[in-house]
């Protein structure tokens, strides 16, 4: 589904026409901390965004995009009331803010985390509305990262999905992910990481969808695959416990709270339950 924040990217490069936006009546502002939590009405169902009232600078502003025709932006900087994670309030917000709220943390991770040129070393400044920075020294321009990742429900032959957990989630178990690898395929990763796991060989795969994932800069993407092997022989640096289950089984032990999910702000959450409806691609 596509978004509705339009990301303006063919008129970003104008700082004046940036800075007109932010004088505008109807633009509004997010506040995000040096953790990047933001700012949220009581409950964290909603964004709280504001006016700007200051002067802009483009160092520190930054435009996500325009939203209906109105401009949104994000800061880092104090913030007053309520402020929530991106992982606890995802699964609340509406469509539109959660992508207002994906973007300002992807983005603010970016800043705080890469503020020097990766070529020659020198702190670069901000341009493109806060979507580049560059290096005054080399005269190179650089973009936000994005690290893709492959998450993976596997499901047998009996219709049961292959779940597993690591020794800090505690009783939490989820679906298979990890990173795609230099050179490597979407598909390839799937194949290779859940044979580095849990040493299933897969068959036929089927695209879920995608996820933003700023913790710090991941794009989640998500496939069903069917196991061709059902014997788990894990990987104990990679993951401590993993486990085939009926809906029942899994149904039983969440009920006996022996087991616990994914939050509902994340892409996992949303192919196990698909699973569990029975509208799962595969």
């Amino acid at each position: 589904m596509a978004s509705n924040l339009d990301r303006v990217d063919h008129h970003r490069s104008s700082d004046d026409w940036v800075a007109g936006l932010w004088r505008s009546e109807d633009a509004r502002l997010l506040k995000l901390t040096a953790t990047s939590e933001f700012t949220t009405h009581a409950g964290g169902t909603r964004l709280r965004m504001t006016k700007p009232f200051v002067e802009f600078d483009l160092q520190r502003h930054r435009l996500l995009g325009l939203l209906d025709g109105a401009p949104v932006f994000a800061v880092e900087a104090l913030t007053e009331g309520e402020v929530r994670a991106l992982r606890e309030v995802g699964g609340l917000l509406s469509d539109d803010e959660r992508d207002i709220a994906a973007a300002a943390v992807g983005i603010s991770n970016w800043h705080r985390s890469e503020p020097f040129c990766p070529l020659c070393g020198t702190r670069t400044v901000v341009i493109n509305g806060g979507f580049a920075r560059r290096c005054e020294s080399c005269q190179h321009d650089h973009f936000p990262r994005t690290d893709p990742a492959v998450i993976v429900a596997v499901i047998d032959d009996r219709d049961r999905i292959l779940l597993g957990g690591q020794a800090s989630w505690g009783n939490r178990v989820s679906v298979l992910a990890g990173f795609v690898e230099a050179g490597e395929s979407l598909e390839q990763a799937i194949h290779r990481e859940v044979g580095e796991e849990v040493d299933v060989t897969l068959s036929d795969l089927a695209y879920f969808g995608s996820q933003p994932w700023p913790f710090p800069r991941s794009l989640m993407v998500g496939y069903f695959a069917r196991a061709v092997t059902t014997d788990i022989c894990l990987d104990l640096d990679e993951i401590a416990f993993a486990d085939w289950y009926t809906r029942d089984e899994l149904t039983a032990a969440l009920a006996a709270d022996k087991r616990g999910l994914p939050g509902h702000s994340s892409i996992a959450a949303r192919m196990i339950q698909a699973w569990r409806d029975g509208v799962a691609p595969l």
